[in-house]
């Protein structure tokens, strides 16, 4: 599907897309859930994430901890994932060009499917362009870290396979990961709140730069580097294959 493909889709709030799902978080994602329940977002990702904030979280029980009831407790700012259901997007290697696919409703759902707009209509209404203009944003960061690794580590003597391998298995642990003080701060804004919301994003990107050039270590680099671009949708096998 893209754009112009016929879909409409009218959610009923029967809370039932809630459940038992994997969400990857950008850190735009964070920084609105913060926004909109009023808390830091040192707070937001205590209280709705897992993984040092990249990934949604969700009870013993299966429901998101933003449930409430059948309805999201921060619909203003749910994250992109959410956003965009029951559409998926995929990214196309080396190309600008978007693919949208359609979910598999939750088993029960009250969700009703139809024909009566077409992609962008329903991105639009979901306000999911503010949220893919940020992580293209964000993106830029990537250049930043290919530039730093290249400077901090001479691959002709370090194998790269086996470099973005353990910086994949790091960026990914569930626990026992090393501390990463960029991870660290992609995902908690602190030290910028207070300023313009217009502007949150351009001062968070340029502190992450900045921090990004001041590191040495090729490891933080990496890991760093990995989460942010898993983050923003890339697999990790193209994180590998790419090379950032």
């Amino acid at each position: 599907m893209n754009r112009n493909s016929p879909f409409s889709y009218t959610c009923n709030a029967c809370g039932l897309c809630c459940h038992n799902k994997v969400i990857t978080l950008s850190p735009y994602d964070v920084i609105r859930l913060a926004q909109v329940a009023r808390v830091s977002t040192r707070e937001a990702i205590d209280r709705f994430t897992i993984r040092r904030g990249s990934i949604l979280k969700f009870s013993d029980g299966g429901a998101c901890v933003a449930l409430e009831g059948t309805r999201c407790g921060v619909h203003r700012g749910r994250p992109l994932a959410c956003r965009l259901y029951p559409l998926g997007i995929e990214r196309i290697e080396d190309s600008d060009s978007e693919k949208f696919v359609m979910l598999e409703s939750a088993p029960g759902s009250l969700g009703v499917y139809g024909v009566d707009g077409d992609v962008h209509d329903f991105l639009a209404a979901q306000g999911v362009g503010e949220y893919l203009a940020a992580n293209a944003r964000y993106a830029s960061l990537l250049a930043v870290f290919r530039d730093r690794i290249a400077a901090t580590v001479d691959f002709d003597r370090v194998e790269p396979r086996e470099f973005w391998r353990r910086a994949v298995r790091e960026a990914l642990a569930e626990s026992n990961y090393d501390a990463n003080r960029l991870i660290d701060a992609m995902f908690d804004a602190k030290g910028i709140a207070g300023i313009a919301e217009a502007e949150i994003v351009t001062a968070h990107i340029e502190r992450l730069a900045q921090m990004i050039r001041c590191e040495s270590n090729s490891e933080t680099l990496a890991a760093a580097a990995v989460v942010l671009a898993v983050s923003l949708g890339y697999s990790p096998t193209e994180v590998t294959a790419l090379n950032l």
